[in-house]
């Protein structure tokens, strides 16, 4: 697979949101708007791409007993480093994602990535990898959050786009509305690959490998 492919499979086909459904956590509690969305996407996307580069570099003196663990503790150095920044430069930001910074640490985008992809990848290509999920990861977030901000208060970014709009309406931005977004999101997605796929006269798939069995996480701590 080449470079720009591993970049852009997170974007659409291998989504972490919209088709893994993966970070869901996250992903309904913060992107109430879409500043929040944007913020925790590029926190992610910051810890992602580092711990990928990181730990594709060490990827072969690490045994593989305590391989987790080691990764983890990679995680954690970054996300220390992006909840700092976050505190220094955007207080705000840091009080409206509050806990939800330092639990990118067992967030499973980044973690799976690691084990399922820059453990077993160079280094370029783990770059690639971290920045396409990231930028997907984001994206979505992003997306998520502008229109349950805007189907809330006729905003977005913060920015009033429909001024007569003076009264919030609650559900969008409550966690039912999350849901019932998320929810229309995943319905559109799978519409837009399925017509796809009936276009050129195919059955549209899920893609292939991301079930349990493909994932090694659960292992840990089994005799190898």
């Amino acid at each position: 697979m080449t470079l720009f492919k591993e970049f852009a499979k997170g974007l659409w086909k291998e989504n972490p949101v919209l088709v893994l459904l993966l970070g869901m956590c996250p992903t309904l509690a913060v992107t109430s708007n879409a500043t929040n969305g944007l913020g925790m996407g590029l926190a992610t996307m910051f810890v992602l791409l580092g711990s990928n580069i990181v730990i594709s570099m060490i990827r072969n003196i690490v045994p593989k007993k305590i391989r987790i663990p080691c990764y983890i503790v990679v995680i954690a150095t970054f996300v220390t480093v992006v909840q700092m920044l976050i505190k220094a430069y955007s207080p705000a930001l840091d009080d409206s994602l509050g806990i939800f910074i330092p639990l990118i640490v067992v967030n499973c985008i980044v973690l799976g990535r690691a084990e399922a992809f820059a453990s077993k990848n160079s280094i370029v290509s783990s770059v690639a990898d971290g920045l396409g999920m990231g930028l997907g990861f984001t994206l979505a977030l992003v997306a998520l959050g502008g229109v349950r901000e805007f189907l809330s208060s006729g905003s977005l970014f913060q920015y009033k786009i429909i001024t007569a709009w003076t009264t919030k309406f609650m559900l969008p931005g409550q966690s039912p509305g999350a849901f019932i977004v998320l929810g229309l999101f995943l319905a559109g997605m799978n519409w837009i690959n399925i017509r796809k796929a009936e276009k050129s006269d195919n059955v549209y798939a899920p893609p292939k490998d991301f079930d349990c069995k493909h994932c090694n996480i659960c292992d840990f701590g089994k005799d190898e």
